[in-house]
């Protein structure tokens, strides 16, 4: 692991779990609107503890460090998610902010070393399932292509679905077949075809939404009534700007990715693709982020997390990513009031984010099922699918079941290790995995 790689790591959870302490920016949406109550007295430190807790930990052990191990690179849910819950565990005042540093840095490098070390160890098994794993992103690429016209289903009903759905498989099918380009000097580039088929969702979606009409205020009346919080939120500009830039990075390092989707396409190289993906994403959550921002005071350490397509587009360029995402998070937080009047405006693009959401965590929910039992049936043929359907179902009659999008990846995990506890035993004969 490059030095550099760890100290940017480091850095990031250092000043992450700092600013959590301070109730300056928190990574999980559910619990930002909780930090006013606990910044204006109305709760304490333990209830905000045990909040963070419930809504985070779950989501780092069951969604973030298992999404993580079947790629090279981490999902920033596996640090972010944890560095909430060590600003809120640590004491108020100057020594507990040092001590949230400590410990969220000595995270962020334990986390990046530690996922290797797991995949070091996955590597002496005597039945190497890591490869297997993979094929849980396999599906999420092309299955990624489908969020817009789920989208716009949601949004304008399922006929402007239905075509957007057809019009991006058209030109899935054209460009994988004439998505080849030699130019006069015998060089040739191939378009990736999920890549235009997201292109094609996504005007589509946008064209849908501007046309919605209507006036509204609800905004406009946010940013006046909260115009306190927006000010706060400014007033840490500075310390913002830092983390966004530490985020891109990061991301520029190849060290984390913002979701599945982007992880997946940057752990095959394909840069251009996760750019888009990212790119999408930050659409989406604009309206999320600013929303419960100008409410409660409280911002992201990934601001709307364009911050990521900034680090991906400058891959291998650190310092670069670094001014650029601190530029673009500094922007971002001058932009709070203009922009959240700007939605007001639209009132079709205001509740496009929220479809945008609900369909990317479809999307996602289904593929990673399915990428699960592809790897399950990798680890052991014949039973992988059995066993996915099983737990998956089982799952939904738990008292605390994992969330969906975390079922495929445990599922596949657990079948590898129980099928290397069922080889040493002499129990499952010996087979080549992926």
């Amino acid at each position: 692991m490059d030095i550099i790689q760890l100290v940017v790591v480091g850095a990031l959870g250092a000043l992450a779990a700092m600013m959590a302490n301070k109730g300056i920016a928190v990574f999980n949406d559910g619990l930002r609107p909780v930090m006013p109550e606990y910044l204006e007295g109305v709760i304490g430190k333990k209830e905000l503890a045990a909040t963070s807790f419930a809504v985070s930990f779950g989501l780092v052990i069951g969604f973030g460090i298992p999404v993580s191990l079947g790629a090279s690179v981490i999902l920033v849910h596996s640090i972010l998610l944890m560095t909430d819950i060590i600003g809120t565990w640590t004491p108020e005042g100057k020594k507990g902010t040092i001590i949230a540093g400590i410990i969220g840095a000595l995270w962020g490098i334990g986390i990046t070393i530690g996922l290797q070390v797991v995949v070091d160890l996955f590597a002496l098994m005597p039945v190497n399932f890591l490869d297997a794993l993979g094929a849980v992103g396999t599906p999420i690429v092309v299955g990624f292509a489908v969020f817009p016209a789920l989208a716009i289903a949601y949004q304008h009903g399922f006929k402007k679905g239905a075509l957007t759905l057809g019009l991006s498989t058209l030109a899935l099918v054209l460009v994988k077949k004439f998505g080849t380009i030699t130019l006069e000097s015998g060089t040739t580039f191939t378009l990736s075809a999920e890549g235009m088929a997201l292109l094609v969702g996504m005007i589509l979606m946008v064209f849908f939404a501007v046309r919605v009409k209507g006036e509204g205020t609800d905004n406009q009346n946010l940013v006046s009534i909260f115009v306190e919080r927006v000010t706060r939120i400014k007033k840490n500009a500075l310390l913002l700007s830092l983390t966004g830039g530490l985020v891109a990075a990061a991301t520029s390092l190849v060290i984390i990715a913002g979701d599945p989707i982007s992880l997946n396409l940057m752990s095959e190289g394909k840069f251009g693709e996760a750019a888009l993906a990212a790119f999408a994403r930050g659409i989406g959550f604009i309206p999320l982020v600013f929303s419960t921002a100008i409410v409660t005071g409280v911002y992201s350490p990934s601001g709307t997390t364009f911050v990521f397509v900034i680090g991906i587009l400058l891959q291998g360029h650190p310092v670069f990513a670094f001014i650029a995402g601190a530029i673009v998070m500094f922007i971002e937080i001058m932009l709070l009031n203009g922009a959240a009047k700007g939605l007001d405006r639209f009132p079709g693009v205001r509740e496009m984010g929220e479809h945008i959401r609900t369909s990317m965590n479809r999307v996602l929910e289904i593929a990673l099922l399915i990428g699960g039992a592809l790897a399950s049936e990798q680890i052991a043929p014949g039973i992988g699918y059995f066993w996915l359907i099983g737990v998956y179902l089982l799952n939904q009659t738990a008292k605390k079941p994992l969330v969906n999008m975390a079922v495929g990846p445990v599922a596949a995990i657990a079948l590898g290790i129980i099928v290397n506890i069922l080889y040493v035993l002499g129990l499952w004969a010996p087979i080549v995995v992926g």
